[in-house]
């Protein structure tokens, strides 16, 4: 099998939303909720693709011949690649019923983990998910990253149990899901969480805490001062408010106001091939999460289909830094891209 048949084989089964695209931008699903589209007129997971597209790569082979070194040190882990699989929820919903949130863990978390990266969980109103996703995680020796929902504590409490008994190397946190309609009707009240809610969920983790959803210099620092080792720059795919920037175009800010923080930095929303990671780190990022493409992955080859996914990714970033001249991912700089 091929990653052409793995979309070919995932549009017979992948339900009435996502179409399995060639090129997933957003556009043949803009504006379906649910499902894989986005907020209102579905603006911001087409501009997240499109500015991705607008940055350019600088080709520069008069360098030193060879094998660029991909891998990537993490919170005490090496992985293969500097590029991770994001978190989806409610699959069986947004994508069809050939699987549900426990069934496409277990295929992505040790797919992931077999071919030199990790899968960030998703969550949901059903507990089963996130008790799901705990244990794919555990059975990956911990190689993943449970993602939980901004709930109230109690909840959070609760989930972050399960995320230790995971054995997960870290814990993220997407709290630009508080726009969700489900944890704005909870009660006690969800959503939007104050730098000192956040300061203690990072307390309450006990591994390194990963904040997602940053889109402003504002919003790293709060996370900065709320102690999260990492952020992710994300604004939800376009799935929670409409007319954002993309990711791509607040990223080097950000980047620049945390340099020399400690912070890690990574960023979602629209990349979707090994030149667009290529592109995040040149701006400022230390790795990408890539999100909907695994999900006609999982659809159409399950375990192969991930491994191919990122096989292709793999191979089309070190194509990139071959010939702009990186050898390894310190050797990404600003320069190698163009931007206006």
């Amino acid at each position: 099998m091929n990653y052409q048949e793995v979309l070919e084989q995932a549009r017979g089964c992948i339900g009435e939303y996502c179409k399995a695209c060639n090129i997933c931008n957003g556009k043949v699903c803009r504006n379906q909720i649910p499902g894989p589209g986005a907020k209102g007129i579905g603006d911001t997971a087409v501009r997240n693709f499109e500015k991705w597209q607008e940055v350019r790569v600088v080709m520069d082979s008069i360098c030193e011949n060879g094998t660029p070194d991909t891998s990537l040190e993490l919170f005490g882990h090496t992985f293969r690649y500097p590029f991770f699989a994001g978190p989806v929820g409610a699959v069986n919903l947004h994508y069809g019923n050939k699987y549900d949130d426990m069934s496409y863990n277990n295929i992505l978390v040790k797919s992931c983990c077999e071919n030199g990266i990790a899968a960030f969980t998703g969550d949901g109103v059903d507990p089963a998910v996130m008790q799901g996703a705990s244990q794919a995680i555990k059975k990956a020796a911990g190689i993943g990253v449970p993602t939980v929902k901004p709930w109230n504590l109690d909840v959070i409490r609760e989930k972050l149990a399960l995320c230790k008994a995971s054995g997960c190397f870290a814990v993220a946190m997407d709290v630009d899901a508080a726009g969700l309609p489900f944890l704005k009707n909870m009660t006690p009240p969800a959503g939007s969480k104050t730098v000192e809610e956040l300061a203690e969920i990072a307390k309450l983790a006990e591994v390194p805490f990963i904040v997602k959803g940053i889109m402003s210099v504002k919003g790293a620092l709060k996370a900065k001062e709320a102690g999260a080792a990492a952020i992710v720059v994300s604004n939800h795919g376009g799935r929670v408010l409409d007319q954002c920037p993309a990711t791509a175009e607040v990223l080097e800010e950000i980047a620049d106001a945390l340099k020399g923080s400690g912070m890690k930095i990574l960023v979602d929303g629209g990349i979707r091939s090994g030149i667009d990671v290529f592109k995040a780190l040149a701006l400022g990022a230390d790795a990408a999460l890539i999100c909907r493409p695994f999900v006609p992955a999982v659809y159409g080859g399950a375990e192969e289909g991930v491994r191919l996914y990122i096989e292709k990714t793999a191979a089309e970033l070190a194509d990139t830094m071959a010939m702009c001249g990186a050898k390894d991912l310190a050797s990404i700089t600003r320069d190698m891209v163009y931007s206006r």
